[in-house]
């Protein structure tokens, strides 16, 4: 199967090749970068016509775009809930005896079998009417059982499945300017996960543009943890090479190529190799490595797999501003509710995929600042659709926006908004490539088009939805307020909108059961504001979220296309 050729691309393309050998169209390209911005504005000013021409039929689209966003409330909260509940549960698995149980399934079901006979059997419809004693060991017994399933269904296609023991893990950190606090903690962390480490590959891809302290230190981190896994290394990622955007795509795939040919030499087959991106502040859970081996081994379509973990933006949340930690947790959340639907799924920040897959993708993108959602789309092409994103329910730790200054702070947290908004760019990359591939099912192609399109222009426009447009057309047209209907939608507008916020609640309870724990330096008091934070949701929504998004479609609509990585501000409190 041959690979995906990159073709997202900074710029309207000049009869660039596509993947099948057939020239992109530029005209039609570059419309396809306009449409998006072109809809979001269209949408963004439609009140200000319609409040004209259709002042009536405006109204109860807007009642039923409120009634939408009510039970799309009621679903996200519903998801948050679940996938807290699947954290929790992750969180307390002994991932190290799955990980045994697949090196041997035919001794572990056997073993699973006989305990499970000698004991006795009860019935968990009986349960309540059993003394505490007797319950427990019900309960035991039905974990049991199920965990006997589990190896049962594993046993019909052992020849597909692969040994925990013949994985290899292979950690790229990409890093501009390497600062000690920051990457030290998340390579020990890596270090100290439930994971034998000497099983674990791991790059430090520095650039050269960060000059020669960072260059120093990369190699002083290289020589410090030589003996603390299977591998260590710091690679310099070149400045100026040609094609390549500047960024953290372009760093990781050089370093990815690098390191390949000692991979290769040391016999390892590239479908062992698990390959995890991490970003300099990231901190893997102690059960991440060893509950991603469990969910690679025992999926016998592994190859056309990406593996997400849960993003959690919590390693300095007592330290962020009271705007950032809003905006983390609700990052955190966005995460958390997508790991519920995998069918909408997609790679993002911290991922990980088979070094094979990688292969057959010719890595990850060197000329797109999105390189973590762009990776989903070129895998989906190169495996004719088959390609689907598995969540793993263990979390890796990001860093919230903390720079040395409030004003830092508010521009880093809007320009990492915006980069991750960029992903729109990808919307003319994939209709082209699914125009012409032929092998994908045409109703597939539409959804997952329509559903990158609608998710990245409800970014955009919900949240000024929310904001105006149910009371604009009161204040622009001065014949509408004859209308009862004007003066009821309103008050309409804001009831249906206050059941929306009961799920606000949820989100409230479950950051503050997902709250590391506080550090020294702070008195309690500081947990009241983090409850009082909340009251500046509708302001982060809009000014950092929807603005971040229009930016970047309106960017891409006037062919201002991103040149360059933007690198977001970290540091460390002491």
């Amino acid at each position: 199967m041959s690979a995906t050729n990159t073709t997202q691309l900074t710029k309207a393309p000049q009869k660039v090749k596509g993947p099948r050998g057939i020239a992109y169209n530029p005209r039609f390209y570059r419309a396809l970068e306009i449409f998006p911005g072109f809809l979001t504005w269209s949408i963004v000013l439609a009140p200000f016509y319609l409040s004209f021409v259709a002042p009536v039929f405006f109204a109860y689209a807007i009642i039923a775009f409120d009634l939408y966003w009510l039970l799309k409330s009621v679903r996200m909260s519903y998801g948050l809930i679940l996938a807290y509940r699947r954290y929790k549960s992750a969180k307390e698995f002994d991932w190290g005896k799955r990980m045994d149980q697949l090196n041997d399934i035919e001794g572990a079901l056997a073993d699973c079998t006989s305990q499970y006979n000698s004991k006795h059997r009860l019935s968990l419809s009986a349960l309540l009417s059993f003394s505490p004693t007797a319950r427990e060991k019900a309960i035991r017994d039905k974990t049991m059982r199920a965990d006997m399933t589990y190896l049962e269904n594993l046993n019909e296609h052992k020849g597909l499945l692969l040994r925990p023991a013949d994985i290899y893990q292979l950690i790229v950190m990409p890093s501009y300017i390497v600062d000690f606090d920051i990457v030290r903690p998340s390579i020990e962390a890596v270090k100290n996960s439930l994971y034998d480490p000497k099983k674990v590959i791991f790059v430090l891809a520095y650039e050269e543009r960060g000059g020669k302290e960072s260059e120093k230190k990369a190699l002083t981190l290289a020589k410090e943890y030589a003996d603390d896994f299977a591998y260590f290394e710091a690679i310099k990622h070149p400045d100026g090479i040609p094609g390549e955007l500047r960024g953290k795509g372009a760093n990781i795939t050089y370093a990815a190529k690098q390191i390949l040919p000692w991979i290769t030499q040391k016999g390892y087959n590239p479908s062992n190799v698990i390959v995890t991106t991490l970003d300099e502040d990231n901190r893997v859970d102690q059960n991440y490595f060893a509950a991603l081996t469990v969910a690679y081994c025992s999926d016998p379509n592994r190859l056309h797999r990406s593996f997400q973990p849960i993003v959690m933006f919590l390693n300095n949340i007592w330290d962020a501003a009271a705007p950032m930690r809003v905006i983390a947790s609700g990052n955190s959340f966005w995460n958390m509710v997508e790991m519920t639907r995998p069918h909408r799924l997609r790679n993002f920040a911290s991922h990980a995929q088979g070094l094979q897959s990688l292969i057959d993708t010719d890595f990850w993108t060197v000329t797109s600042v999105v390189e973590d959602g762009h990776q989903f789309w070129r895998s989906y092409f190169t495996y004719d659709g088959d390609h689907s994103v598995v969540p793993v329910y263990t979390p890796i730790y990001h860093d919230a926006i903390l720079a040395d200054s409030y004003r830092k702070t508010f521009k880093g947290q809007f320009v990492q908004l915006r980069r991750w908004a960029w992903g729109i760019s990808d919307f003319p990359y994939v209709v082209t490539e699914s125009i012409k591939n032929k092998r994908i099912p045409f109703w597939n192609k539409v959804v997952q088009t329509f559903r990158l399109l609608e998710g990245h222009v409800s970014w955009a426009t919900a949240p000024l939805i929310l904001l105006y447009y149910a009371w604009l057309p009161l204040v622009i047209n001065p014949g509408y307020r004859s209308i009862v209907l004007a003066h009821q939608l309103p008050v309409m507008a804001s009831r249906i909108l206050t059941f929306a916020t009961v799920g606000l609640f949820s989100s409230i309870w479950i950051s503050l059961l997902l709250l590391p724990p506080r550090p020294a330096r702070y008195k309690r008091r500081r947990l009241v504001s983090m409850l009082a934070q909340w009251v500046l949701l509708p302001f982060t929504t809009i000014a950092f979220g929807a603005m971040a998004a229009l930016n970047a479609q309106t960017r891409l609509m006037l062919g201002k296309y991103r040149e360059e990585f933007d690198v977001t501000p970290k540091s460390v409190k002491k």
